[in-house]
């Protein structure tokens, strides 16, 4: 991978209140409405986590609707 593409930053997992989740950047107080789970590493790391734990895409308002 070219040295500009390389993005050796740190970042973590952050969850909102639908149960959504997104990377941060580790060194930055996540945005208002947005908490961190605990998880901190590599950009594909971060990633791979959320892939692994975020099974369900719809937000918890419709989960909790829809009887799911």
């Amino acid at each position: 991978m070219p040295v500009e593409e390389r993005d050796d930053r740190q970042y973590t997992v952050v969850i909102n209140d639908e149960e959504q989740y997104s990377i941060w950047f580790a060194d930055r107080v996540p945005p208002t409405g947005w908490r961190e789970v605990g998880k901190v590493g590599g950009k594909e790391e971060c990633l791979t986590f959320i892939d692994e734990v975020w099974t369900d895409m719809r937000p918890r308002s419709v989960r909790t609707a829809s009887g799911g």
